[in-house]
């Protein structure tokens, strides 16, 4: 931060300023030195974060009649003031103090949070920021070099915008060790995250205002969802993802990602139009069918499957022929939907789990069956140790995940002598085992994607916008 007393700043009645860790590289002020305290147009103000260290999430339009410029912002609250305004009316409101740059110089102001949607000006620049080094030309205005709105039509803005504490919910029913550590980085890096049960939110569904409730009050606006829903869940955590989306809140997993993941039928049928590898898989509803859906996977051993199981429960290996029959039979008599696959023998019990975020694999291990087991499942028993994956694995497991429209998920890859084959895409995987079997911090890494994807997004410029408009 350079000294503002080194040299005299000339203001006009109007000036552009820039307010850089708000992520406001442009913005036209107005310079009013009857007024004590600054003050800047927001909405959507929350509170958050701890009692002792309250901080306020609000949202700016920087260009007047650009509601669809969004600029969210964060900042600790330093106080919260009666403010008088001209027209005599009176509002208690949220103060913070950050930088203000003009000109190549920078120095912290207060300011207050408060609607200006009537105003000409987003932004009123009161006789507390202007320092001893700053003299008024009434006149006059942009006697500071002049800024442009264009910043906002451009890549510049994403690249500009600071890094800023976060409200995150974590969608969870469970305080394991994935909830855990999800709290525990997020905090570490500034953030707020509260962990909020999926089966306790209520939705209030209407075009103007769709919102999310929980334990008898609205939700607010996180920045950012991270789903971790359970298999028993699916079709109401799926639903509630969805509210978010309609909100407009960041999902870290989409909600069609996740129920295209769950369901497996569904799952092998995209995997199969996206040409990605795995076991050859058969399904069908007649028992009449047994012997031809034998024959389309192949020969024993086989895999039979349930399309509700989880964790290795429901899956089952058949070792002859008749033992395939028998489990058919037996899953038809419960009428329960299964797939049947073929057994990759040379996998010999093993299978690579990938951890995919953002598009690229942060993390992978080879998982080993419990002694006399052929599921590898960690949760049955199994072991876990870090792996080197080829290319052509990586590549699999990257198109697996993009596949299905997931920014995290764990994909299952079998080593086939014909290649890698997909077992399955999990849109919610632990991160005990990768992370304790790795060594790798890749729930960083996650919290890397939310804090890129978070960022503002550039408008497109209107026809009849003129420069700098």
């Amino acid at each position: 931060m350079s000294d503002p007393e080194n040299r005299l700043l000339k203001f006009g009645w109007e000036e552009w300023v820039a307010l850089p860790e708000l992520g406001v590289p442009a913005l036209k002020a107005k310079v009013d030195t009857g007024a004590r305290t600054s003050a800047i147009h927001a909405y959507d103000i929350e509170t958050f974060g701890p009692a002792a260290r309250p901080k306020v999430r609000f949202t700016l339009h920087p260009i007047p009649g650009r509601d669809d410029l969004v600029i969210p912002c964060s900042a600790p609250i330093v106080d919260r003031r009666e403010v008088t305004s001209s027209n005599g009316e009176s509002e208690h409101r949220y103060v913070i103090e950050t930088p203000i740059a003009v000109n190549g110089e920078s120095w912290p102001i207060e300011i207050t949070l408060t609607n200006r949607a009537t105003m000409n000006n987003r932004m009123l620049l009161g006789r507390q920021a202007l320092l001893d080094h700053i003299t008024i030309v009434a006149t006059e205005r942009f006697l500071q070099p002049q800024l442009s709105f264009d910043v906002y039509h451009s890549a510049r803005m994403r690249q500009e915008a600071p890094n800023r504490s976060l409200r995150v919910a974590v969608l969870s029913r469970e305080n394991n060790y994935s909830t855990r550590r999800l709290v525990e980085e997020g905090e570490k890096r500034g953030h707020t995250i509260e962990v909020i049960d999926t089966t306790r939110c209520y939705m209030a569904i209407n075009a103007l205002a769709p919102e999310v409730h929980y334990d008898g009050k609205r939700l607010p606006r996180y920045d950012a969802v991270i789903p971790r829903i359970g298999a028993s869940i699916t079709p109401y955590g799926t639903a509630v993802v969805r509210q978010f989306e309609t909100i407009g809140t960041f999902c870290v997993n989409s909600s069609a990602g996740i129920t295209a993941s769950r369901d497996k039928l569904y799952a092998h049928q995209l995997m199969a139009r996206a040409r990605i590898g795995m076991p050859n898989t058969a399904f069908a509803a007649s028992p009449k069918d047994t012997g031809n859906l034998i024959g389309l996977v192949g020969t024993a051993p086989l895999i039979v499957k349930l399309l509700e199981s989880t964790q290795g429960k429901g899956v089952v290996l058949a070792e002859t022929k008749k033992a395939a029959e028998s489990v058919i039979d037996a899953f038809r008599g419960l009428k329960a939907n299964f797939l049947v696959q073929d057994f990759v023998k040379e996998a010999a019990g093993e299978d690579i789990r990938c951890l995919v975020i953002g598009g690229k694999v942060v993390a992978s291990m080879k998982r080993t069956g419990a002694e006399g087991d052929f599921r590898s499942n960690l949760h049955r028993g199994g072991s876990a140790r870090s792996v080197r994956i080829s290319k052509e694995e990586r590549e699999t497991a990257i198109r697996a995940a993009r596949t299905f429209g997931l920014n995290l998920s764990g994909v299952d890859l079998l080593r086939s002598e014909s290649g890698p084959k997909v077992l399955e895409v999990n849109s919610s995987p632990g991160f005990e085992g990768i992370e304790v079997s790795t060594g790798k911090n890749v729930v960083a890494k996650l919290y890397d994607e939310i804090e890129n994807n978070v960022r503002p997004t550039p408008v497109r410029r209107r026809k009849s916008a003129t420069r700098g408009a």
